[in-house]
This record gives C-alpha cells, sequence and structure tokens, in this order.
C-alpha cells in the first residue's frame, strides 16, 4: 500500500538548513537504505610535496607517498615540514567501475533491481566512464544496457570505448542528434521497448525511494521479478553522466563514512577538492558538508561548463533532491556569490577535452613518485589544486583530494593525441 503524502509549501533553503544542520538522524534515515556497494570504505593516502627550484603552476616539486597517513587525532599533530594533502582512492572502487561513477551508482542500481528494470537506456562521449560503468554494473546485475556513444566510432577501439562495446550495446550518434539528449534517449528507449514495453526516467522512481516507501517497494519474490520480466520490457532513462538526484545519495554516505572519527572527524577543517563534469558529485558532497552541519568546504574544478552553468545544476538538483526524500519542496535560491560549491577554473585553462604540452609527462612523473595513476583531462587538474592549496597554508583546514577515477580515458586519450605521448625513453645508466 502506497501512502499518500499531503502537498506541502515549499521552504527556503536557510530554513532547512537552520532546522536540519547537523543532523544526524536525519542523515541516518536517509541513508537507511540498499546500496551496491557492500561499504563505503575508501583507503586513503597521504602525499607529502618536496619543494622544487621552479615556478609556475606545478614548478619542479617531487612528491612521496604515504600508504598508511595518521588519521583521527593524529591528524592535528604536525609532524612533517613539507606540505602534504590527502587523496581518498576512489579509484581503487571496482577495476572498471571507479571513482565517482561507483558512488553515483551506489544508489541507482538497487532502484532499477527494485523496480523490476530490464533494460537500461544512457548516453555519454565517446570514451565516457559514465558508458562504461553502467555496461559493467548492468551485465553483473543481469540487465541489458544501451549506450548512445556521441561521434564516429574509433579504428581502434581502447579504453573505456572498448569496455562499453564488450559489455553493452552501444551505437554511435551524430553530434547533431546528440546535442537533443532527452529527446535521442526518449526515441531509442521507446525502440528497445517495444509495442509492450514501458519507458521510465530515473526521477519517475524518485518518490517510491523515499525512505519511508524503501521497504514497500521491494519485489516479493525472485520469482515475481522473472515473471515479470518474461512478460513485458521495462526501460529505464538514465541521464548523461547520472546527473540525477538519486546520484547524490552516495556521494552523501561517502561523506559521512569520511566524517567518522578515525578518519577525518566532525571538528577538524577541511577543503576537498573535486574535479567537476557534469558537476553531480560535486553537489552531492555538498550536500552531505551541510546536511551534517560538517566544516568542510567543497571545492570544484569547472571542466566541462562555466559557472553559469554549474549554478544551474546546483539549482535544479537540489530542490529535486529535497522535494523527494525529505517530501519539503525547498526553494533553492543560491546568492550570486555562489551556492554550497566553490566552483573555481581550471589553474591552467583550455577547451574541454584537450590535453597541454606536458601534463602528460606529469601524469607519468606523479605515477612514478607515488603509484598514483591521475589523468590529463580530469583528475591531473584536482591533483594540481590540492598540491597548491597545501603549499599555501593560509589555514589549519587540511587538503583533501576525491579521486575521482577515470584512469582507463588514458588510452582513449592516447589515441587520439599521438604527439603527447613520445615519451622519451632515458636507457640504461
Amino acid at each position: 500500500m502506497r501512502i499518500q503524502m499531503l502537498p506541502r509549501y515549499p521552504v527556503s533553503f536557510g530554513v532547512f538548513l537552520k532546522h536540519n544542520l547537523g543532523n544526524d538522524e536525519f542523515v541516518s534515515k536517509l541513508l537507511d537504505r540498499r546500496w551496491a556497494l557492500s561499504s563505503p570504505d575508501a583507503k586513503i593516502n597521504q602525499i607529502m610535496t618536496l619543494y622544487g627550484k621552479e615556478g609556475g603552476v606545478r614548478g619542479n616539486d617531487s612528491f612521496r607517498n604515504i600508504n598508511n597517513p595518521c588519521l583521527g587525532e593524529g591528524m592535528t599533530q604536525k609532524s612533517h615540514a613539507s606540505p602534504s594533502f590527502y587523496v581518498v582512492r576512489d579509484d581503487l572502487l571496482h577495476p572498471l567501475v571507479n571513482g565517482n561513477k561507483a558512488r553515483k551508482l551506489d544508489a541507482i542500481l538497487p532502484v532499477l533491481e527494485d523496480n523490476a528494470a530490464t533494460d537500461v537506456v544512457t548516453c555519454g562521449g565517446c570514451q565516457s566512464a559514465h558508458t562504461a560503468a553502467v555496461a559493467v554494473s548492468c551485465a553483473e546485475r543481469g540487465l541489458k544496457s544501451h549506450l548512445l556513444l556521441r561521434g564516429e566510432e574509433p579504428e581502434i577501439l581502447t579504453g573505456y570505448n572498448l569496455v562499453s562495446k564488450l559489455y553493452g550495446n552501444a551505437v554511435y550518434v551524430p553530434r547533431s542528434l546528440y546535442a537533443k539528449r532527452e529527446e535521442m534517449l526518449t526515441r531509442h528507449a521507446e525502440l528497445v521497448r517495444g509495442c509492450d514495453g514501458s519507458t521510465f526516467w530515473l526521477k519517475d522512481f524518485l518518490e517510491d525511494f523515499s525512505p519511508y516507501h524503501l521497504a514497500r517497494n521491494y519485489k516479493s519474490s525472485e520469482e515475481d521479478t522473472i515473471e515479470y520480466h518474461e512478460k513485458t520490457r521495462k526501460v529505464v532513462i538514465i541521464n548523461e553522466g547520472a546527473g540525477d538526484a538519486i546520484a547524490l545519495l552516495g556521494l552523501i554516505r561517502l561523506i559521512r563514512y569520511l566524517s567518522q572519527d578515525h578518519l577525518f572527524g566532525k571538528k577538524q577543517a577541511l577543503k576537498i577538492v573535486v574535479d567537476a563534469g557534469t558537476g553531480t558529485t560535486a553537489i552531492g558532497l555538498g550536500l552531505g558538508v551541510v546536511c551534517l552541519g560538517l566544516p568542510w568546504e567543497i571545492i570544484a574544478i569547472m571542466l566541462a561548463d562555466d559557472i553559469d552553468g554549474y549554478r544551474q545544476t546546483e539549482r535544479n538538483l537540489i530542490p529535486e533532491f529535497f522535494a523527494c526524500f525529505t517530501f519539503s519542496p525547498v526553494d533553492y535560491s543560491p546568492p550570486p556569490s555562489g551556492g554550497i560549491i566553490n566552483w573555481v577554473e581550471r589553474s591552467l585553462p583550455r577547451k574541454f577535452g584537450k590535453i597541454l604540452e606536458g601534463e602528460v609527462q606529469e601524469c607519468q612523473r606523479i605515477a612514478q613518485q607515488t603509484g598514483i595513476l591521475v589523468d590529463p583531462i580530469y583528475t591531473l587538474s584536482a591533483w594540481d589544486l590540492a598540491t597548491q592549496l597545501s603549499k599555501n597554508g593560509e589555514d589549519d583546514a587540511k587538503v583533501v583530494m576525491l579521486h575521482t577515477g577515470g584512469t582507463l580515458g588514458m588510452f582513449g586519450v592516447a589515441q587520439r593525441c599521438k604527439s603527447h605521448f613520445k615519451m622519451p625513453d632515458k636507457g640504461v645508466k
């Protein structure tokens, strides 16, 4: 039986914060549900920066990786003369589904299963980590994935493009059609469902995914699901990059995990640096910080859009999130100075997808010195900013970089930008 909730008048975001800031009970209820990841745990490394002689954004610094850093109360003890920052190793969550893709799917995948989905339709670039993550995750759960990839099929399949083709049903879409994403996704989902099937957007399940409805929506038995699958196809559309309100829950879960006393705790000020594609990951992290009342700042590096675009994403996702999970529509109007996220420009701006001379060599240097692989499109920008902030040392805040994964994308970059990967052989000395 479904509970009929009476409509409520919108409340301002400020009023919501006043009544819910630091409300552990609210967050506990919000996260009391089934997850794709058995645990929210993540390995944490500490990176020491040893000063070089040259200036500039990167200079000639070298890095040292501390695999088992002192966390909890030990963080307040300044034991190193050199500046340092921490790296949350979400790139290690899964061989193919890692980083922020795994966090976003953490809450989404149980929704697909609990609503007896048979097929999933989504889209992304040719080397999209998102489409690869959806393809692998669906295959692991017996679901069929249908992936619309922007542009032309490469002559040689590599990286996430290869993974998407191996695990899912991928088709390439001309850029002119891809520009109209909603129309493109809807049309393809209708083709997949056939005459007797049904099509849903992921947000159509938001009401049923509230903490109060969740227990009532589990399938009563495996037989019911199998019988349903035999009768009809139920196709679910997921937005590009999983830019859906449901996806925010996995990031909130991560924030609560990191705020445990034996890790970063709830009192230590943090600057959490993350690279931003759609911006969904940063907004989820920001909501976790707000709901738990933590003295943490989320700093997101804008890579795929401008600040107006990212603030508009905030204005869209946050009201949708609260309308679903609190049954209270929230009037979210961030001031011109910014919202819950500190959106910042990349230190070395360029058109999205482009790389600059020397960036591949910088990724190589970081990998050789620390064992951590970053890529020149996304995570190198977060590494650069985390390094810079830790060296500034203007306050007592610790600097944390969330490693959002995406390292398989290096294969696609190498295929597309061959000249940048001509690294000289140093020979034997």
